[in-house]
């Protein structure tokens, strides 16, 4: 009796939800609400398996497992549910446990958010054993099973990773003030547990420096990890009528990079690509001149960290840089910043948008820190952020948005600061505050000039350097901040 009133009153929840949550106006890629009612009992499977020619190549796609649970019920719909991945996939997190990420599906549409997790990036004992904290690899111990237990609306209550519900509203569908059509989709949420932006795919070892500990073994493996969620989707989901990529700090690098694979393989209608403060500057791998290229040597420290990747290597080795280059051509493995166009022509109907503020002073910590030593020696915290920011700017105006400009459809937002987690990602905890006040342009603007489909790519930056510090002192800020 207990189990069938569970169950009664979940199916009286997402019914609610359900109708509670139809747009006014139904979108490309929506079902009829007869359809959406029915599909409740008969939820719609896979229409874009997994084939012959996907399981060829780098990184290839698999299909279905035989006797492989992977803990999804396709009738639970509006939660958040684990999904399992099989070791055969080559997917695991950089301590060697197993790759697990999450799903919330509608009964109601076919469009379908991608969303990459941010955290930190790692190539050494400190950052890749948890020692560095925020700024290190994320989930260093692993992905725990309950991670987004706490949006889940049957146990909103549960004193889960709290930290999710802030992520974004792009994934929070009750957010209370922002609202954006994302939050009406199906949801799937990438964890981020190797330190490598995603793009990873080399086995390290990485020594205590103070000799104390056992060497740490650990597994960059980002991309094997992406390639078995496209995987899992495409074997039982839908194909999305329209898609979103989304991501913030090394979410967006990863949607960033990934993107490629991500929209050849689930061949969506639509496709939209949100890049929030993970930018790739120009930084030619053969240079030498960080004078000019500022976040050089930090692309030669990770492409050496987390691939095998060498200038002089065998033709087509596997590592992420060829496995651009084997699905496009005109990608230059020696500059990474090459995506931007490579992406551009590939998908000349698709809309995608890079912001982050300009006074970030995180993501910028990463780009330049640890490599110039006028800026790490440097003793006063104030100098090195201008330092800091300098190089920032340099890189954004000099070595980003010419490449932007020469695109047709890649638009860019780039506010000035925001009081809160270091002025890092627009797009997290809310949508305010990352505002361009001289141009009365808000975040959402941008948002809606990149999935409304129609007219030219929103371009704009902030030259005001004052106002943005000189609002007042918000509550919300200050308690995320302790937090984090």
């Amino acid at each position: 009796m207990q189990f069938r009133t569970r169950a009664l009153s979940t199916t009286i929840l997402t019914l609610l939800m359900l109708f509670g949550s139809l747009p006014a106006h139904a979108e490309e890629g929506d079902y009829s609400w007869w359809r959406s009612f029915l599909n409740l009992f008969n939820p719609p499977g896979a229409d874009n398996p997994v084939n012959d020619s996907d399981t060829q190549g780098m990184y290839p796609l698999a299909k279905p497992e035989s006797g492989f649970n992977d803990g999804y019920d396709p009738k639970r719909y509006y939660a958040w549910q684990k999904i399992e991945v099989p070791v055969s996939t080559g997917a695991v997190c950089g301590n060697g446990s197993p790759y697990k990420f999450f799903v919330s599906t509608v009964p109601n549409t076919k469009n379908t958010l991608i969303y990459m997790e941010g955290g930190g990036a790692c190539w050494d004992y400190e950052s890749c054993s948890g020692q560095s904290g925020i700024r290190g690899a994320r989930n260093p111990n692993g992905i725990p099973d309950n991670y987004m237990e706490v949006l889940d609306p049957t146990t909103i209550i549960n004193t889960g990773s709290i930290a999710q519900v802030a992520v974004t509203p792009f994934i929070f569908r009750a957010h209370p003030w922002d609202r954006v059509k994302t939050q009406n989709w199906n949801l799937v949420y990438i964890p981020y547990c190797t330190g490598d932006i995603y793009v990873g795919d080399k086995a390290a070892v990485y020594q205590d420096p103070k000799g104390e500990k056992p060497d740490l073994v650990w597994l960059h493996n980002g991309i094997k990890n992406t390639r078995s969620v496209i995987t899992w989707l495409k074997n039982n989901l839908p194909r999305p009528t329209q898609m979103m990529t989304a991501g913030c700090s090394a979410g967006s690098v990863g949607a960033l990079l990934n993107y490629m694979h991500l929209r050849e393989d689930m061949a969506p209608t639509r496709s939209y690509l949100f890049d929030d403060s993970g930018p790739v500057f120009q930084a030619p791998y053969s240079s030498s001149d960080s004078a000019t290229y500022p976040q050089l040597p930090l692309q030669k420290t990770i492409i050496d960290a987390w691939t095998t990747w060498t200038p002089n290597g065998g033709p087509m080795d596997e590592n992420p840089l060829n496995a651009l280059l084997e699905r496009y051509s005109a990608f230059d493995t020696n500059d990474w910043s090459s995506i931007y166009s490579s992406l551009a022509n590939r998908f000349p109907s698709d809309r995608l948008g890079m912001t982050h503020f300009l006074d970030d002073a995180n993501y910028s910590s990463y780009s330049y820190e640890r490599f110039y030593e006028d800026i790490y020696n440097d003793p006063d915290a104030t100098s090195r952020l201008e330092k800091i920011k300098t190089l920032w700017q340099q890189d954004t105006f000099d070595n980003l948005i010419p490449l932007l400009d020469q695109t047709h459809n890649w638009g860019y937002y780039f506010p000035r600061y925001r009081n809160v987690n270091e002025s890092h990602c627009t797009s997290i905890i809310e949508f305010g505050n990352a505002d361009i006040q001289e141009q009365n342009l808000v975040l959402k603007d941008f948002v809606n000039n990149i999935m409304d489909g129609n007219g030219p790519l929103m371009r704009a930056h902030e030259t005001d350097e004052v106002s943005d510090y000189q609002k007042p002192f918000n509550l919300l800020y200050w308690l995320v901040g302790q937090l984090l």
